[in-house]
């Protein structure tokens, strides 16, 4: 299997398969030539002396296409064979049909006994179906350019990887894994490899010599299925029935290595640890008192440096829910009804959960437990974040229930009070308590709003803004906000790009970035806001979000503060999490402009080291097609004009308390008011033809059939009648409802006296 010997027959192969093809050709522009002889008219003999011609000339061009073809094709094949040739890993260069171009001294010397003309044939007696696995990395090759697998075989493990340097041509290379388990220095334990459908595809020696044979599928090994990683099991032995500690280890895809470890009794001295030192599964002997006894380097490297002998258990890990000595214990005294727990490991530079396993031996007549360990950070993380989201899913749903509840309260208490106001004047002893129940009407209002916010279900009114503006118009305000302690600096992009989002819900952004950055500095400091204009060219993924390739404007608030710790950093955006003393936050600020944030379409991240300060990242995606969409700029809607009175109003509220008060209003302005406690109430009395409506002020959602859908059945025989929709949710939750009914406005919850009453007028001029 020498480079000389197989790379210059394949290409002869393929220059004698040219030229055999170009012969033909030859011998058809003959044949032309033949018959333009024989042929009885001069201008058909010139046509056929032409076209013999040209196919001869045709193929002399095409015979010296090939013959530069090959000789390019030969110099690469031949530059490819003298880069593995040097190579100690057994390599070879296949085509995509796995047939060998060439291979290197490593790999004739590795695979002398297997010689054969394919790469499946020279790895047939290494690894079991190397056909299907060649097959799938080169699939994986194809697309990504490389690819390689970590295979058990019965010498040991292996990695098989794969370049593809051209359109046919594959660079292989087999090179041995050095795992302690495999290797011939010390002791080789038994090991099965384990493929889909619990087949067993190759058992070691030892693994033979213990069963007594050769197993095809577990079922058979194995008396009770399924086969558990870190418990002891029984199989059927050559002795007869057998106990083993299982260890699993991966062994590829679809596939895994099982280890048949002893159990343990009659006795595990220290000597005899040594077996276990170099295992590829963290190791723990445990004393009847809770104390480590003997380790193993596997476990050494998961624990870390705290991992000592005589250390307790439960100065290594934590998180059982109870005492770890009481686990101990029970299990010793066999009364434990669950061998394995999930816990976490109490190191300080990263948070690692174990699952462990505790089984029984026993020691010269005295109980031991062995602790089988595995990584489960990855499966609690993720276990972690699927908890996370359903939590914040159902606070954001509660959040928008209570909210909705807590505006119609509002909305009641808000609005008599301005009833009662309508009577009482600044001279009067009431007026002052009248105000301050107003004020914090007002206050809970503006909570309830940042409830809405959180659960993304705030009404937005979105438009073009320049980041530079809006950051211009607020500066005077965060100044004030800062004080005096605190140096606030802005530095723009000398170009921004707009982008689309609510000014005011952006201001409530910042202010509540910048005051959370002056709390970090109580004996003052610098605040840093930086505004930017980026492109992303490939997606950017942090924090379990990926942010698509695209044009952003992004906002950095940076603070020289006390840092957040890691612990609790991913929790910052949750709501009424707070980290500053009782009193002096609701722990909403944060949550509250995560959730603006998340409605307009953008992100946030942040970064913090404690001692240092913390980093807030906002990414805006830019606003597209803006030469067609002048920045807008924000115009203040003039009072009607017109006088109230001259209308009749249908008020449909199935709150008793707001559609009190929103009556009384109506009525206090001149209005005719016609109620009713629901939507098929107000349909019954439109049935009255004779009755003349002007307006319909209607709760969007009520018991039975909802806002909109009583107005598009009334507006059947009524078009001409205008409607105002109120509602405790956000406009989006129905705003396409409400798009779809002619001459429609939208009035949040909780609203004032002159708010309805304005409104309405609005309508009707």
């Amino acid at each position: 299997m020498s480079t000389g010997a197989i790379l210059p027959s394949k290409l002869t192969q393929f220059a004698l398969g040219a030229q055999n093809r170009f012969g033909g050709i030859l011998v058809v522009a003959g044949v032309l030539a033949v018959v333009g002889l024989a042929a009885p008219h001069e201008i058909l003999q010139k046509s056929f002396y032409a076209a013999a011609a040209a196919l001869a000339v045709l193929c002399m061009m095409l015979f010296g296409l090939v013959g530069v073809h090959v000789k390019r094709q030969k110099a690469t094949l031949a530059t490819l064979s003298d880069f593995i040739d040097k190579d100690a890993v057994p390599s070879f260069l296949a085509q995509a049909d796995g047939a060998i171009l060439s291979s290197n001294q490593a790999a004739r010397t590795r695979f002398q006994a297997q010689a054969s003309d394919t790469l499946a044939g020279a790895l047939d007696r290494t690894v079991a179906d190397p056909a299907g696995i060649l097959f799938r990395l080169q699939a994986r090759a194809d697309t990504e350019g490389f690819a390689q697998e970590e295979l058990v075989t019965r010498k040991g493990h292996i990695r098989v990887g794969v370049n593809k340097p051209g359109s046919d041509t594959y660079v292989w290379r087999v090179e041995d894994v050095v795992v302690a388990a495999t290797q011939h220095d010390g002791p080789v334990l038994p090991m099965i490899l384990v493929g889909r459908n619990n087949a067993i595809l190759y058992m070691n020696d030892p693994a033979r010599d213990l069963v007594g044979g050769r197993v095809t599928s577990l079922d058979r090994l194995f008396r009770t299925m399924p086969v558990q990683s870190g418990a002891v099991c029984d199989i059927q032995g050559v002795e007869g029935v057998t106990q083993v500690l299982v260890s699993e280890l991966a062994a590829g895809v679809g596939r895994k290595a099982l280890y048949l470890l002893p159990p343990g009794p009659p006795s595990v001295r220290d000597d005899e640890w040594n077996v276990f030192e170099n295992l590829p599964v963290p190791l723990l002997k445990v004393g009847a008192d809770g104390q480590v006894q003997a380790f193993n380097l596997m476990a050494s490297n998961l624990i870390g440096v705290a991992l000592e002998r005589d250390v307790h258990l439960s100065d290594l890990m934590e998180g059982l829910g109870r005492s770890i000595t009481d686990w101990l214990t029970e299990t010793l005294a066999g009364r434990a009804t669950q061998h394995t727990e999930f816990l976490r490991l109490k190191r300080i530079d990263k948070e690692v959960f174990v699952q462990v396993t505790l089984n029984r031996i026993s020691e010269s007549g005295d109980p031991t437990l062995i602790a089988v360990l595995s990584d489960a950070t990855e499966l609690k993380s993720l276990e972690a974040q699927f908890v996370q989201s359903q939590k914040m899913q159902a606070i954001g749903q509660l959040a928008g229930g209570v909210a909705h509840d807590f505006n119609n309260l509002l909305t009641a208490i808000s609005g008599h009070c301005d009833l009662l106001l309508l009577r009482h004047d600044q001279g009067d002893p009431d007026f002052s308590d009248l105000v301050q129940i107003n004020q914090n009407a007002n206050r809970a209002a503006a909570l309830v709003g940042q409830l809405l916010a959180f659960s993304r279900k705030q009404t937005l009114r979105p438009e073009t803004l320049d980041m530079r503006d809006t950051l211009a118009d607020l500066t005077h305000l965060l100044n004030r906000l800062v004080g005096e302690k605190v140096t606030l600096t802005l530095t723009h992009d000398p170009v921004l790009l707009p982008i689309r989002a609510d000014k005011r819900q952006l201001e409530q952004v910042l202010m509540n970035l910048v005051v959370n950055a002056r709390d970090a500095m109580p004996n003052g400091g610098e605040i840093r806001i930086e505004t930017q204009c980026i492109r992303l060219k490939a997606p950017l993924n942090r924090d379990r979000v990926t942010v698509p390739v695209g044009e952003y404007v992004t906002v950095h608030v940076s603070d020289d503060g006390i840092g957040i710790p890691s612990d609790k950093l991913q929790k910052v955006f949750e709501p009424f999490f707070t980290t500053k003393r009782t009193g002096e936050g609701t722990g909403l600020g944060l949550s509250t402009a995560y959730g603006i944030v998340k409605q307009t379409g953008a992100y946030i991240f942040v970064d913090s080291t404690v001692g240092v300060g913390t980093r807030f990242t906002l990414y805006f995606p830019v606003l597209e097609h803006r030469k067609s969409e002048p920045v807008a700029k924000r115009i203040e809607t003039k009072k009607p004009t017109g006088k109230h009175g001259d209308g009749v109003i249908l008020l449909v509220e199935d709150e008793a308390p707001v559609r009190a008060f929103a009556s009384r209003a109506l009525r206090l302005r001149g209005y005719t008011v016609l109620e009713a406690d629901s939507a098929e109430a107000a349909l019954k009395t439109l049935e009255d033809e004779t009755l003349n409506v002007d307006v319909f002020v209607t709760d969007v959602v009520m018991p039975g059939m909802d806002g909109p859908s009583w107005v598009r059945e009334a507006l059947k025989d009524r078009p001409d009648v205008r409607v105002v929709f109120v509602s405790g949710y956000a406009e989006d939750s129905f705003g396409e409802a409400q798009m779809k009914i002619p001459n429609s406005v939208f009035l949040p919850k909780p609203f004032s006296l002159n708010d309805l009453t304005d409104t309405v007028h609005e309508q009707l001029h």
